[in-house]
């Protein structure tokens, strides 16, 4: 027996209708947003958005979630490789298991060398 099959039909019909509802309303959600991010951009005229450490881990986090695939259907305000390599050295900073102290130290050690 399917999971559907003890649910009355009538409460079976309520949901899709609510399912369908609340996925057009989050299409035009996203149509929005594409369009308010398109008008960005064009006022942007090509100039570069520089991003602090926080906001390139966000956005590379995001785009993680959303898939190689779908960012190339997007109208981004950086190129798809560029987030998913924020991601790749996000996660790689995260396996990073020196100590930043340990490194500050060698860095002091190289110069004193010099």
């Amino acid at each position: 027996m399917t999971a559907w099959g003890s649910v009355p039909p009538l409460l079976s019909f309520l949901l899709m209708i609510a399912a369908g509802w609340v996925h057009r309303h989050q299409l035009i959600v996203i149509e929005f947003l594409q369009a308010e991010n398109r008008l960005l951009k064009d006022r942007l005229r090509g100039r570069r958005i520089r991003f602090t450490d926080a906001e390139r881990a966000f956005l590379a986090r995001k785009a993680k979630a959303v898939g190689r695939k779908a960012l190339l259907e997007l109208d981004t305000m950086v190129s798809p490789d560029t987030l998913l390599r924020w991601h790749r050295r996000l996660v790689a900073e995260k396996w990073n298991f020196v100590p930043v102290a340990a490194l500050d130290d060698q860095a002091s050690c190289v110069k004193s060398r010099r």
